[in-house]
């Protein structure tokens, strides 16, 4: 029973934990993003409220939810509340399944830095078995927000963004899926876990064994990459939102804390595409440990928030970067180049690894 308890005790202190700092991040990636794009484009940003800006998020957080909450009168109401929060539930959830960094020992007990990861009495961690496909499947549903809140609008501009992102995010599944069979084949299994766990160690002496090298699945890495940047409808993928066409796509008719559970969705989605391709091509949270056991436990967690920082940023300096396609541009990116490069991918995988036995 005590341990029972502990164990609840446990998970219940690392989600309250995940959550503020996912949400944490979230506010605060939308400060980087003001401040980068402002240096880029020769300005500022956000400066103002606190130093540098700092307070901007909460500053924007609470104007959120002083501002009125405006409903319009055609809308289908039921569903119209419901779509954001579809939205924003689906894109939390599924950070629950990412390992986040190996076997933590609090004294004698022994967790896993990870929502749904469990330990054994030998204090080996382990995790859900198809944590991928979970993942997958969670984040596919979100598209269902976007979708109900363009239709329950009755306004043609979020119809319009809503089919826009339905048809873009179908498209891009696609390959983003098939991007991420090369990794399967190689590692041989679902488990996020034990994807990092192979990634372990140097190749001569020096190259990390992470799939980007030792797999060769660069290709790979570059559909995932192209196919998160439309999954989160980001520049130069952002058809579903296009200010300029569309007013601001699938959220026209939403205001104060509804409008910002779609962008909570938005850079939470960020974040979680973030820490997949981290897990699934760059090692996780592999990197050289050293110091006291305490500096031991907290390296790791470091080595994988630097890949997301640099992720985000990647992100952001596309968005200051590129111009957005014209939408027959992005069809045909998805199904006549990434599609097909990606099924070439798992072919030349596949034969490789049939060479190397």
């Amino acid at each position: 029973m005590t341990n029972v308890l502990t164990f609840i005790l446990v998970a219940i202190i690392k989600i309250v934990i995940t959550v503020f700092v996912l949400l944490t991040a979230v506010a605060y990636t939308v400060w980087l993003e003001r401040k980068v794009v402002g240096r880029m484009q020769n300005r500022w940003g956000p400066t103002r409220v606190g130093p540098f800006g700092l307070l901007q998020p909460l500053a924007d957080g609470l104007k959120f939810i002083l501002k009125e909450d405006l409903t319009p009168p055609y809308v289908n109401k039921p569903i119209y509340i419901l779509a954001p929060m579809l939205a924003v539930v689906m894109a939390l959830t599924s950070i629950a399944i990412i390992p986040i960094g190996p076997t933590l020992h609090i004294g004698d007990y022994a967790t896993p830095i990870q929502i749904t990861g469990v330990t054994d009495a030998n204090g080996q961690s382990s995790d859900i078995a198809i944590g991928l496909l979970i993942i997958l499947g969670v984040t596919s549903i979100g598209v269902y927000g976007i979708a109900l809140a363009g239709w329950s609008s009755n306004s043609k501009y979020s119809l319009l963004g809503s089919l826009r992102a339905s048809a873009q995010m179908v498209s891009y599944e696609i390959a983003l899926g098939l991007s991420l069979v090369g990794v399967l084949m190689i590692t041989g299994s679902f488990s996020l876990r034990a994807i990092v766990e192979h990634q372990q160690g140097l190749m001569f002496g020096f190259i990390p064994r992470w799939n980007f090298f030792y797999g060769f699945q660069f290709v790979a890495f570059f559909i995932y990459l192209m196919a998160a940047f439309a999954e989160t409808n980001r520049i130069p993928f952002d058809l579903p939102e296009a200010e300029t066409e569309l007013v601001a796509g699938y959220h026209t008719e939403y205001s104060a804390m509804k409008f910002a559970m779609f962008f909570m969705a938005e850079y939470a989605n960020m974040v979680t595409v973030a820490c997949l391709a981290s897990v699934m091509f760059l090692g996780g949270w592999s990197g050289p440990v050293f110091g006291p056991p305490i500096v031991q436990s907290l390296l790791p967690v470091l080595y994988f928030m630097a890949r997301i920082f640099f992720f985000l940023f990647l992100y952001i300096w596309i968005r200051g970067t590129l111009p957005r396609f014209r939408y027959d541009q992005l069809m045909g990116f998805g199904w006549k180049f990434l599609l097909p490069l990606a099924i070439a991918n798992i072919v030349i995988t596949a034969f490789v690894i049939a060479w190397r036995a």
